[in-house]
């Protein structure tokens, strides 16, 4: 007997109608199912009438269950791996399933399926040539503010995940430390209270302020504007130019900055201190 498949199969992220027939069919012909939370995931099963063998591997537990199931599969077992939803990996874990499958020469078997990354960017109206996918941002405020300040002159539309209660913070760090840039709140996406609000940072932050927002959260923010193509020099000539002309605060002078010029408020913001240790008094 050779060796096992592993299955990484999409879920539904939200209706259950959203499940392709191949997944069925792997979920129904496997020896066994792997599952992040085996509490959905049999809600799923049942609603299929799946009664394929259910076990749970979680990021808690994955480095040791996926030996077992590693050697599973070396004794000819098929495996499925199912997260909560969506596309198991994709800031869920499976990874290291992956990668150990694929280390002792498991064959692993794409099952394609809904993507909460792909629905959210599709309903965006936001450029789809090319996006980098960010998943969840630190929760710890400092943290979050660094990798935001990496990806401030990112020309790729930008997709991020959030839980509700951070939301309105990250979107002000957002604000500030990328701009007031085109974007999409998509909170759960193919449910009943399905919801994609759009406009700039800023006006979305107006529409939500005062609700009380709840679910699965995903962000599709627009890339920088060709902030790579902008030269050091050009900015300096720029922040020089309204030093001289007075009347305007180092904030507001540095958010002018940074919208004329399309390129992000921390960039200018380090130009800008650059400058004045160049010359204080000036």
């Amino acid at each position: 007997m050779g060796k096992g498949k592993l299955f990484i199969v999409s879920t539904p992220i939200g209706n259950l109608e959203d499940i392709t027939l191949r997944a069925l069919k792997v979920l129904n012909t496997v020896h066994l199912i792997a599952a992040e939370d085996t509490r959905r995931t049999r809600l799923l099963l049942n609603h299929y009438q799946i009664e394929t063998p259910l076990i749970s591997l979680h990021e808690h537990n994955e480095v040791k269950k996926g030996k077992t199931l590693i050697r599973r599969m070396e004794e000819g077992n098929d495996i499925a791996y199912v997260t909560d939803a969506g596309t198991p990996g994709i800031s869920d874990p499976g990874f290291l399933l992956v990668k150990e499958a694929l280390k002792e020469g498991i064959q692993v078997v794409p099952i394609p399926g809904p993507s909460a990354v792909i629905s959210a960017l599709v309903v965006s109206g936001l450029p789809l040539d090319a996006f980098v996918v960010q998943a969840f941002l630190p929760t710890k405020k400092g943290e979050r503010r660094q990798v935001l300040s990496s990806l401030a002159d990112e020309t790729r539309t930008l997709v991020f995940f959030e839980a509700p209660h951070r939301l309105l913070d990250t979107l002000r760090d957002i604000r500030e430390i990328l701009g007031d840039r085109p974007m999409a709140l998509a909170r759960e996406l193919t449910k009943v209270h399905e919801e994609v609000i759009r406009g700039s940072v800023g006006e979305v932050v107006e529409k939500i302020a005062g609700r009380r927002i709840r679910g699965e959260i995903t962000l599709v923010v627009g890339g920088a504007r060709g902030a790579k193509n902008v030269p050091d020099e050009e900015i300096e000539e720029a922040l020089l130019n309204l030093r001289k002309e007075g009347g305007l605060s180092a904030r507001d002078r540095i958010e002018r900055v940074a919208k004329e010029k399309g390129v992000s408020r921390s960039r200018v913001y380090a130009i800008d201190l650059k400058l004045k240790k160049q010359n204080p008094f000036s």
